[in-house]
């Protein structure tokens, strides 16, 4: 079922962006009275599933059978169709090639045009009708908890992230993308009651763009509830227990008790409490318990540890109860500036991302995905919310893709039409065809780089 729901948001979203970026091209051809000869969902390869020419009609509507994009076949452009007894014939009124290069131009970036615009309508529709919640970093008061990597790096448990290079981070959740987009070469932390600077060699960033828990909530260990088959079900933990810290007994006279403690004296996260205790299986630990905050009772509990090293003790991971949570609420006119904004800082992330694919060094060439890794980021249930903004974040993916100057592109094409605006001569039709066959090549080639990734993604 899991795998159904991911698969069926994955192709109604791709199907309504294909759609809008194609009809982007078709609305534009169409003021411009240029001929359209099909319009298609998905690529009719040999045959369509459907199709269907109405009355009085030049166009041709169907759906194809490989579901890897869409087109608008436009008489007399030179694209994916590859169309050479077309253009080896003379120009006709009606056709691309015969109109002005500012009439071009329109209809060439019509469906980057449209993808945005998408964008923002979804945007704007999603402030309206459930604003905005999130979590800011300036008040997630335990701090961060980091793995191995981040201590590596220099990050401690319980750091309050400050900026990257200077730059303040508004959203907790955003600590590691802001770290990634602006390949940040330092970080200003609070620890301890003091800021404390550290340097981020940048040949992490291969690494960080792993790592996917380098920074997480530091929220602390709080019992929320305890199975009646859990080997601790009547250690004599009650829901609300905070634990502090663990005396590991020794196992002879000459050793002595072990203690693990944070430092400062605060409560254990729940991702030191995990490492200490897998570090421990099939022992008997004693930690010390914090029982109502308000009289400051503590306890000594002995606790168990399992073979495979669980302590088997559902803690309470609500981060509400533990840090404001910012929300805000927009009318629908202030939706709209609201909208507005969202969508150009998506474009100006996305920007950035597309920046590091482009930087060999970082590595995140790795990253690139096909629809394997566009159905993964998907839930695995229908949920309204996330399927509109992961939609809204893919148009925009489309939009700023399409306008890459790359042949065989909208922007590669774009490109060769503002040459010809600017110099007033126009590329031959020879050079556009090996132009449209160089950039087909380079895409087939990006193609198989993404279904490698997400083959080898799924192989670990």
């Amino acid at each position: 079922m899991v795998v159904f729901m991911k698969i069926l948001q994955v192709v109604l979203a791709l199907s309504l962006l294909i759609l809008i970026h194609e009809f982007g091209h078709f609305f534009f051809a169409r003021l411009f009275r240029i001929k359209v000869e099909k319009f298609y969902l998905f690529f009719d390869a040999g045959f369509a599933l459907f199709k269907w020419k109405p009355k009085k009609s030049d166009t041709e509507y169907g759906i194809g059978w490989l579901p890897l994009g869409g087109y608008c076949k436009i008489a007399g452009m030179i694209d994916e169709s590859m169309d050479k007894e077309q253009i080896q014939a003379e120009p006709q009124p009606w056709e691309f090639r015969s109109h002005p290069a500012w009439q071009r131009f329109f209809v060439l970036f019509g469906g980057v045009f449209f993808n945005l615009i998408l964008a923002i309508v979804i945007y704007c529709a999603m402030m309206g009708t459930w604003g905005e919640k999130y979590i800011r970093n300036a008040d997630v008061t335990t701090g961060i908890s980091t793995n191995s990597l981040g201590q590596e790096i220099g990050f401690r448990n319980a750091d309050k992230v400050i900026s990257f290079d200077g730059k303040p981070v508004e959203k907790f959740d955003e600590l590691r993308l802001q770290l990634i987009q602006d390949q940040a070469k330092s970080a200003s932390v609070e620890r301890g009651g003091k800021t404390v600077d550290v340097s981020i060699d940048p040949t992490y960033m291969p690494a960080i763009l792993e790592s996917a828990d380098l920074f997480d909530y530091g929220i602390p260990f709080v019992v929320r509830e305890i199975s009646d088959t859990s080997l601790n079900a009547d250690c004599g933990l009650l829901k609300g227990d905070m634990i502090l810290s663990f005396n590991l007994p020794a196992k002879d006279s000459v050793s002595t008790d072990t203690l693990f403690a944070a430092e400062g004296g605060r409560p254990l996260m729940f991702s030191e409490v995990r490492e200490f205790v897998s570090a421990h299986p099939s022992s008997q630990i004693t930690a010390s318990v914090l029982r109502d905050s308000d009289s400051l009772q503590l306890l000594q509990i002995p606790l168990n540890v399992s073979q495979e090293g669980f302590l088997e003790i559902g803690i309470d991971g609500d981060l509400t109860k533990f840090y404001k949570v910012t929300e805000k609420h927009y009318s629908f006119f202030e939706a709209i500036p609201a909208g507005i904004k969202k969508a150009g800082q998506q474009i100006s992330n996305y920007w950035k991302q597309l920046k590091l694919i482009f930087t060999p060094k970082t590595k995140a060439y790795k990253s690139v995905g096909s629809f394997i890794a566009i159905g993964q980021i998907f839930p695995g249930y229908w949920d309204w919310h996330a399927f509109w903004s992961i939609t809204a974040f893919l148009s925009i993916m489309l939009a700023v893709l399409n306008i890459l100057p790359i042949p065989a592109l909208d922007g590669g094409h774009l490109l060769f039409t503002l040459y010809e605006m600017v110099t007033g001569r126009k590329p031959s039709d020879k050079f556009l065809m090996a132009a449209q066959t160089v950039g087909m090549f380079l895409l087939i080639a990006l193609m198989i780089l993404a279904f490698g990734n997400d083959i080898m993604r799924l192989l670990r």
